[in-house]
Parts: C-alpha cells; structure tokens; sequence
C-alpha cells in the first residue's frame, strides 16, 4: 500500500459544528474555494493564510462549486434554486432558473464554454452563458434525481442519475442516452471524467465506484467496505482516481486498472464530500466537520 500523508486545515471557527465545506475546487488564484451548504456560506483558503469567508443567503445551501472559463467560481444552490458566481474579490451575482424548484446540484464547465448543470428536483439539465442566459433540457424519466455532471472526452455532458440507477448522456443539442448500471438500487452520485478517456463514478448505496467507457460499457469495482457510502470522485494527477467514502470518514483511490487502496482520515466524524487536485497538485477533501484535508502521497513534495 502507499503511503499516505494526510493534514487536516480548520476552516470554520468551531471545527465539528457540522457547518464546514461541502464541496471544493481549484480557484484560478490558486486558492481553494468551497462551500458551507449547511450555513449558506462560499470559503476561499491557502494553506499559511487565514480562510475568506463569504456569506449568502442562510438558506441557500450552496453545493458543487467550480472554477469557471471567466474567471470567476461558480456554484449550484440546491435550496436557493439558483446558480451562483462569484469573483476573486468575492462579488456575487445570481441566476434563477426558469423552471421553480429546480433544486440545482451538480455543476461543470461544458466544451462550449457555458457552464452546465443538473437539476435534481426537476428532472432536467440547465446551462448558463457566463452572461447569464439560461436554457433548460428535459430528461426523459421522471424522480431520476440527476446529481453530478462532468464534460466526457467525447465533448458531451455526462451525468449520474440517482434514483434511476443509471448514467446520463447529454449531447450538445440535448440529445439524451440512458445507461443502466448492472447492480440495482446502486445510487450513483460522483462522476468525473477519468484520464483514461472514460468517466468513472461512485454508488453510494452499494460501496461500488464504476467505470462507464463513451460507449457505454460499465465495468463495476467493489470497494472493501461496502458500507463506505462513496460520494465524489476526482481524477488525480498520479494517473489514480481519488473518491471519498462519507460514510465511513475515509479517502480511497481506484486504478485504472480497479486496484483500490483507503486511507482513514485523522478526525473521527469528518463527513467527507467533495474531492478535488488542488493548485499544489496534491488531493484535498471537504470535511463537514470543519475543515479541508491534503491528501499526500509523496512525502517529498513540499507544503
């Protein structure tokens, strides 16, 4: 097994409040931006430098944040019902979408350079120009609760499907293909284009991460604890596929090959959710305890 070093960051005044990030992305400033769904808060942080905190509506719950092709970070706010960008300097702009209650979750940049978007209370994917024009595609199910999106290597938007245990396939135009996964009730929610041209996601419910090829060939890898409850999933720079399993307070990474290795995280109730390669190169998680943790897996690499 490799050997892992992992550092916790408190971001929040009261680490274990239940209040900490949700979500987390690369910032084009070289920072890390998050979220606070639970107190309607966005966070920006390096490492030697106290956290910038931003406060939005209390009720919004902002989720998936992104950095975005202006220059801004944009996020989803899954309560607020509208996407959310938001400068270096911390200007906040809003945007509603035309369909109410749209309960807007995942979040990523298309090839097109807008900013597509599932929205998981209303059964539809949305996209928005970095001027704000919204425009709003159908799925063809109902109650699928469509939940993370990424671009795939083949320029269309991919997309896990929770309830109808399935990935989604949205080309430009909104042409929409549905994959079933072989293992029933599954509850995928991670996705994330993988290096290997594929996309690779995790199954919440049964402590499964997958592989889906362009094609649509689903290959399945169960995880030691299938218990873990996997959330997110990135892909790092070493080649490895890095997900969290929220359920069990732990950081894993797949190969491409299905080798999966787990690492505990030093906190004990540490509810991590969103992973991503920060500015530094190294994996860093969302805590909701209150704080962001580097994953690294070469003591060599200097903080």
């Amino acid at each position: 097994m490799t050997r892992t070093f992992i550092t916790e960051y408190p971001v929040v005044a009261e680490p274990g409040s239940g209040t900490g990030p949700y979500g987390v992305t690369s910032g084009p400033d070289g920072a890390l931006w998050f979220t606070m769904a639970r107190s309607g808060r966005i966070g920006r942080f390096v490492p030697g430098e106290e956290p910038t905190i931003h406060r939005l509506d209390p009720d919004c719950q902002p989720t998936v944040i992104v950095s975005g092709p202006d220059g801004a970070l944009w996020f989803t706010e899954y309560q607020g019902h509208r996407i959310g960008r938001i400068t270096t300097e911390g200007e906040v702009t809003e945007f509603s979408p035309p369909t109410a209650e749209a309960g807007p979750y995942g979040l990523t940049v298309g090839p097109d350079g807008a900013l597509w978007f599932t929205e998981l209370g209303a059964d539809r994917i949305g996209r928005v120009t970095t001027d704000g024009e919204l425009t709003e595609y159908p799925l063809p199910l109902r109650g699928a609760f469509p939940s993370i999106i990424d671009t795939g290597s083949d320029g269309a938007l991919w997309f896990t499907l929770n309830q109808a245990n399935a990935i989604g396939r949205m080309a430009l135009d909104g042409t929409v293909t549905v994959h079933e996964l072989p293992t029933e009730a599954a509850g995928p929610v991670g996705l994330t284009a993988g290096a290997d041209g594929a996309l690779w996601f995790v199954e919440i419910m049964a402590g499964q991460v997958g592989r889906i090829t362009t094609d649509g060939e689903i290959t399945e890898y169960p995880l030691p604890d299938r218990a873990a409850k996997p959330h997110a999933i990135t892909a790092g720079d070493d080649g490895r596929h890095w997900f969290t399993e929220w359920g069990a307070g732990r950081v894993g990474s797949i190969t491409s090959d299905g080798v999966v290795e787990v690492h505990e995280l030093p906190s004990p109730g540490s509810e991590p959710h969103g992973i991503t390669v920060g500015p530094d190169g190294a994996v860093w998680t969302a805590l909701e305890n209150g704080a962001l943790a580097r994953v690294d897996v070469d003591p060599g690499r200097k903080h």
